[in-house]
């Protein structure tokens, strides 16, 4: 999917009014929140430009003594990228960058580098400005913005990544689950990170939210597709478990239709029989989701034999 610089900025469809949504292609999704004291950017999308763009959305708010912040709920390119527009000696819009101390560290990490260099190479009209910049107000654990009239409840939900944090704004009962949780699914990087993701989802279900919104899911999908990918997951467990009781010491195939095959368990037998989730990309339904049952099985391996209790 190549990339852009739009920003969209997406009609109110019922949320509340001080919560802008950005949509950057058909890639990811950003928020503008605006309290009585602050205008809070979540994420910068994937380049200075992007950034650039929510700045011009947040602009008009920027009044009232109100002060501009950013939050980076994880280091994905995707979320992360437009950092420098607000940190540093030429930063044309200096404000606070908050995030996790992993966040930061993920940033300053060789990998992430090495992706940034990948995609100039690849896209260098999106990716050539780009420097890495990590967050400048760093923390560990939870954090509180009282920001007058509403209350940010930064929270650490690992798994997707391990640095991923969500939002909860207690006062209008709204969650911004950033990529917690997903549509169709989330993924998880690594297998320990399975158990931590599917932990993070149901401590976000737990708070019963009201409105809940999401990076890369439709703005219509609601607290419904929180508990519909716990679902997802559990089902996957479930037949993962059935096919180990059964063959004990198979072998696994590498092509992903045989995998689905030998477990029983392809996407439309796992998830909900709605058009929201069969109105996704192929990859999905065949090597996303292949994926997410191997993960799971090497999950379940590493489990002491005989245990039916989540790690």
């Amino acid at each position: 999917m190549p990339h852009t610089n739009e920003m969209t900025l997406l009609p109110n469809q019922g949320w509340d009014e001080r919560i802008l949504i950005c949509q950057n292609g058909r890639l990811v999704q950003t928020f503008i929140v605006v309290t009585q004291r602050y205008v809070v950017l979540i994420d910068t999308v994937i380049n200075p430009a992007t950034a650039r763009r929510l700045v011009e959305h947040a602009r008009p708010y920027l009044a009232a003594g109100r002060t501009l912040l950013v939050i980076n709920t994880h280091a994905d390119y995707d979320h992360a990228w437009g950092n420098q527009l607000f940190a540093g000696a030429d930063a044309p819009f200096p404000a606070p960058i908050i995030g996790s101390q992993r966040c930061a560290d993920r940033l300053r990490a060789d990998e992430e580098a090495s992706l940034l260099q990948e995609m100039q190479r690849a896209e260098p009209e999106i990716f050539g400005d780009v420097r890495l910049t990590p967050p400048t107000v760093r923390f560990d654990g939870e954090l509180l913005i009282d920001g007058g009239d509403l209350t940010l409840h930064l929270i650490p939900t690992p798994g997707h990544t391990e640095d991923h944090l969500s939002i909860y704004i207690p006062e209008i009962a709204t969650l911004l689950a950033g990529d917690a949780a997903e549509l169709p699914y989330p993924v998880a990087r690594t297998t320990a990170g399975l158990p931590a993701m599917r932990a993070s989802m149901a401590a976000l279900a737990a708070l019963n939210a009201q409105t809940v919104l999401y990076c890369h899911a439709p703005v219509a999908a609601g607290p419904q597709l929180l508990h519909d990918n716990l679902v997802y997951f559990d089902a996957l467990e479930s037949a993962c478990r059935t096919f180990l009781q059964r063959v004990p010491d198979a072998e696994l195939p590498p092509d992903d239709a045989a995998l689905l095959a030998q477990l029983e368990c392809d996407y439309a037998s796992v998830t909900p029989l709605t058009p929201l989730w069969r109105d996704v990309h192929d990859f999905y339904r065949t090597t996303g989701h292949a994926a997410q049952l191997r993960m799971m099985l090497a999950w379940l391996a590493m489990l002491a034999p005989g245990t039916n209790e989540i790690a």
